[in-house]
């Protein structure tokens, strides 16, 4: 039986991307220790570490002479890249009291196969949060998915706990939708926002001109959603039943055709699953601005 592990237990980073630096913070405050960040072959890994590792007083290493003294160590590379990182470092410690996770919320625990082989208990652990470069978000009330073996499960739920971030479990079966779903809450949030920037252009109005402009509308969007839910929240021609003003969209937009299909396919998730007026009348509208 695996010895129970400390508290706060010792922690390796590996991968200092975005999400491994917005991960190290957050345990740095948490009051963890960060014994090491390991970087990659990757361009600009090496300085990225130097600098994620003087924040946090840890030692910087490479794949090569990694130490990986920690009772956890969490993987923070990108997904095609965490089999491989683990069967790099597998050799360079002994992991039969040791905890590693990863971090992806596509694949599951199994990616650290090699590792569990070796006697090492394994996790996957996603926080359902948007990482990018010039902001490190908080992890506050963040949602972490959690699969794997129960004792790194009971570890990550700890970790997250002290992070101040709410720790679910996952179904293997269901990841690949968890993260589909989280496609739809951030990246492709984003894309639908760069594509109406596009139809700004239509209107006279620059990218950046779009941008500032739908900022308000956009907020509270989000404020209605978060308050009234989907249906609260939704407006325009579609729930008016307007459907001499959605032809007239689709009419403009064959000018821009990607952001023409993007708009038909929204438009057709609004008719599935949101209140609208004129349900038939939008669908012959919609069915025959199609060809």
């Amino acid at each position: 039986m695996l010895p129970a592990m400390a508290a706060k237990p010792r922690i390796a980073i590996v991968g200092p991307g975005r999400l491994g630096w917005a991960l190290t913070l957050g345990l740095k405050r948490a009051g963890y220790t960060i014994s090491e960040i390991v970087f990659s072959n990757r361009a600009g890994s090496r300085q990225r570490a130097r600098e994620l590792a003087r924040k946090v007083k840890a030692r910087v290493s490479s794949a090569a002479n990694a130490h990986l003294d920690a009772d956890l160590v969490w993987f923070c590379v990108p997904d095609r890249e965490i089999a491989a990182a683990s069967r790099q470092l597998a050799s360079v410690t002994d992991w039969k009291r040791k905890v590693a996770v990863h971090s992806s919320g596509a694949l599951l625990s199994d990616e650290l196969n090699v590792l569990r082989q070796r006697g090492a208990v394994v996790a996957a652990v996603h926080p359902l949060m948007t990482f990018v470069w010039g902001s490190i978000p908080s992890l506050k009330g963040v949602p972490f998915a959690v699969e794997g073996d129960a004792r790194a499960v009971r570890a990550a739920r700890r970790i997250v706990r002290n992070l101040g971030g709410e720790a679910f479990p996952i179904r293997p079966e269901h990841k690949a939708a968890y993260h589909a779903w989280g496609a739809f809450a951030s990246p492709l949030l984003v894309a639908a926002l760069a594509t109406a920037e596009h139809v700004a252009r239509q209107a006279g109005l620059s990218a950046v001109e779009a941008r500032k402009r739908m900022l308000p509308m956009i907020r509270q969007t989000i404020a209605n959603y978060e308050a009234l839910g989907p249906a609260g929240a939704f407006s325009g021609p579609i729930v008016r039943g307007d459907a001499e003003t959605v032809s007239h969209h689709l009419l403009v937009l064959r000018k821009v055709p990607e952001a023409r299909d993007v708009y038909l396919a929204l438009a057709r998730a609004a008719l599935r699953y949101l209140p609208a007026r004129q349900r038939k009348e939008l669908e012959k509208v919609l069915e025959l601005r199609t060809n």
